[in-house]
């Protein structure tokens, strides 16, 4: 004997379409995914991480006020001395006689203090030098007049 299937009303059969219906349309992903994507939030962060300085925050003025404008920057024209006027401005600087009496107390000087002596009296030493001024000549002097005072002697005590 074969069983047959009782036949369903137009209400059962309705009913079982809207349902299948309904099932077919929550198919696939939520509508607008493409923009709101909680889920992937990590590729916001990665575009944030690899170059943050893109984009300012800062308005930008587009119209210059003559009152707010900077004023043009001042170029510090620096005098050329001579050599001779150079050195006397060194050997008068207050800086390095502070320096070199700090020296003559025995006190030991910190780098920063070691190095400007160093640049001044080198600098100096190059000034004195372009103007045939030297320290060590004199002294060059009093030896090789002292040396022919002696040479002299000798000879005239060998005769």
């Amino acid at each position: 004997m074969i069983k047959k299937k009782p036949k369903k009303s137009l209400a059962e059969i309705n009913e079982q379409s809207r349902l299948l219906k309904k099932k077919r349309k929550h198919k696939g992903l939520v509508s607008g995914s493409r923009f709101n994507n909680s889920g992937s939030s990590s590729s916001k962060q990665q575009k944030e991480q690899l170059d943050p300085r893109i984009g300012s925050k800062k308005a930008v003025p587009l119209i210059v006020d003559s009152a707010k404008a900077p004023a043009p920057k001042k170029t510090v024209v620096v005098k050329k001395l001579s050599p001779a006027q150079e050195l006397q401005a060194l050997e008068n600087d207050p800086y390095l006689e502070k320096l070199l009496d700090l020296i003559d107390d025995g006190e030991i000087l910190n780098d920063k203090q070691q190095q400007d002596l160093d640049k001044m009296l080198d600098r100096i030493d190059v000034l004195m030098n372009q103007l045939g001024l030297s320290v060590d000549d004199e002294d060059e002097e009093d030896e090789l007049t002292d040396n022919n005072k002696e040479d002299i002697v000798s000879l005239l005590k060998q005769h």
